[in-house]
């Protein structure tokens, strides 16, 4: 039902309010908007505490020994590099340990071959010694150089054992290439104190007693033609 008009042409009651509402809400929709406030965040508690500082700690330092101080803190001592002195005397203890060494092994294998089997002659000039089996016939061929050489070795300038060596060496490669004859060259030990060659001495008990010896059939003192009291012929074995 529409609203009644006063008597006087006026505008009702309702209509007058509904004006006030409209105004109080163009006013409020002019008013500027406040800002919002922002609060900072508040701060997080802290969860460290001496517990947690505790267990830090411990991992950190997990696996780490203590240091034993009940032994001092001594520095270990620095290794002292041996003398001249100390180094010749272990040099001569090696030495010493491998001639023993030999010796053993000699005395060994002269017992697994059935001991002793060279005849040795020596007059100081001439040396000569064969195999108990072998036929002397073959050794007074040798004895006369009348076995073609097929090979030679010097051992002038040589130590006692590099010599030996070398010998045992020269008569394995000999023999393994089916050679019979080789001359092996020692010397006369002329420059040597008192006028007597180091491997003059060696060479017989080398050839008849040594690791070369079982390579050898017969050996002798060459002919002056292939070296003389400085050399000897050697006959290899098959």
């Amino acid at each position: 039902m529409a609203a009644r008009k006063g008597s006087k042409g006026g505008t009702s009651p309702f209509e007058a309010l509904k004006a006030l509402k409209d105004e109080l809400a163009t006013k409020e929709q002019c008013r500027p908007a406040k800002k919002a406030s922002v609060r900072p965040p508040a701060p997080r508690p802290s969860r460290e505490g001496p517990e947690d500082d505790a267990l830090l700690m411990h991992r950190l330092f997990a696996g780490v020994t203590p240091l034993d101080r009940s032994k001092g803190s001594r520095l270990p001592k620095q290794s002292v590099a041996p003398s001249a002195a100390a180094e010749r005397h272990a040099r001569r203890g090696a030495d010493a340990a491998e001639r023993e060494a030999d010796a053993v092994r000699d005395h060994l294998r002269a017992l697994v071959e059935g001991g002793a089997r060279f005849e040795v002659t020596d007059d100081g000039r001439h040396v000569e010694g064969r195999r108990g089996d072998l036929p002397p016939d073959v050794a007074r061929k040798l004895r006369r150089g009348v076995l073609p050489v097929d090979g030679r070795l010097d051992l002038h300038g040589m130590g006692a054992g590099e010599a030996r060596g070398q010998l045992e060496l020269f008569l394995r490669t000999m023999r393994a290439r089916g050679e019979r004859c080789v001359l092996v060259i020692h010397g006369k030990g002329g420059h040597s104190p008192g006028g007597v060659g180091i491997l003059r001495g060696e060479i017989a008990a080398w050839l008849s007693q040594g690791r070369s010896c079982e390579h050898v059939a017969a050996f002798a003192t060459a002919r002056a033609e292939d070296g003389g009291e400085g050399a000897v012929y050697v006959l290899l074995r098959r």
